[in-house]
This record gives C-alpha cells, structure tokens and sequence, in this order.
C-alpha cells in the first residue's frame, strides 16, 4: 500500500495521473465458489468445471461482479492516503464494461487513473477514478470501470 499521504485539496492536481498497478492475484475455484454462496448465484458456468468446459470458455469463470468487487481490495493496494480522512466512501459507479471473462486460475491486477476529484461540500472529496482490470498475459482487459469515491476529511 502506497504510504506517502496528499492533502485534500491537493486532489485535483493528481488528475490524469496513473498510479502503480496492484499487485498481481489469482483468481481461484474455491474464490468463485464463495462469491457464488455469497450472492446466491450458481450458474454452472461458474461452479460446474465439467459443464463449463463445454462452452466457448472451456472452463470455469468468475462472475463479473467478482471482479468489479476486487476494485476496492486491489485499487487500495496503490492509493495515497488523505491526510485526516476519517472515512472513504464507496459512493457509486458511472461507467462498468465486462469486456472479457476471467477464467478460474487466471491472475489480475488493477490498473488506475484519477479521473476528477471536486470538493462537493467543506471536507467531503467525491473522486472518479478509471480502473482497468487486467488479465495476465491478455491484451484485452476483463473490465473498465469509472468507480466514485467519497473521501470525508477531519
């Protein structure tokens, strides 16, 4: 985790820039079986090894939402933090594209860019940040996402 804090109101200037990507992590059987018994989604295509390896994925994958839900895990690795944030928000989505399935075994890792960060009231801070998240070894990333976070500072 990045440790060298920003000051609030020094946000804005990082607009644009990319920060280091997290660091690699693999997508696992046992993972996609406890996302799946976590929201009560058990389609064979994640959980059934045998019947997915009939379909154009040859394989087991992981949910889409898996994956948009390791943003905040994998996107932290990188982040600087705010001096005197008492809390960060996860406040919302603008934007979410599954452009590719990870496959069960694959690895991934998170890449971000600060997209706009606007003071919205006296020491609350909403930031939009892109993350792309990679598959190792593959052009084509599994997801875009524009994630909305509010930073409450002391």
């Amino acid at each position: 985790m990045a440790t060298e804090s920003v000051k609030a109101h020094d946000l804005p200037s990082l607009v644009g820039q990319e920060l280091e990507p997290s660091a690699w992590l693999e997508i696992s059987q046992d993972r996609v079986n406890r996302f799946a018994d976590a929201i009560n989604d058990h389609q064979f295509i994640h959980i059934d090894r045998e019947k997915a390896a009939q379909t154009p994925f040859r394989g087991t994958i992981a949910h889409g939402f898996l994956t948009l839900s390791l943003t905040t895990a994998l996107g932290g690795e990188n982040t600087r933090p705010v001096e005197g944030a008492v809390m960060v928000i996860n406040y919302g989505l603008d934007k979410v594209r599954f452009l590719q399935p990870v496959r069960v075994g694959s690895r991934i890792r998170a890449r971000q860019v600060l997209l706009e960060a606007v003071e919205k009231k006296p020491g609350q801070w909403l930031t939009k940040t892109s993350v792309t998240m990679e598959i190792e070894n593959l052009e084509k990333p599994a997801m875009i996402a524009e994630c909305l976070t509010l930073i409450i500072v002391a």
